[in-house]
């Protein structure tokens, strides 16, 4: 195993960053808007998901339970 040279390990490191394309301010909001967006609107899936499930079951359970 080669012993590394901290000094070019640097120097990779900060031409590989050089290299990234950072996000704009206005990308940044917008894809953090869609985040919150698109989150809500599982919680609503899932929550009438559940509601379904549970009326479902609760029919069930009165029909054969007494």
């Amino acid at each position: 195993m080669a012993i590394a040279n901290p000094v070019k390990f640097i120097q990779e490191v900060r031409a590989e960053v050089s290299k990234v394309v950072w996000p704009t301010r206005r990308e940044v909001v917008l894809t953090t808007i869609m985040v919150f967006i698109m989150a809500a609107l599982t919680a609503i899936f899932f929550s009438l998901v559940d509601i379904v499930i549970r009326s479902g079951l609760t029919s069930v359970l009165n029909y054969f339970g007494s």
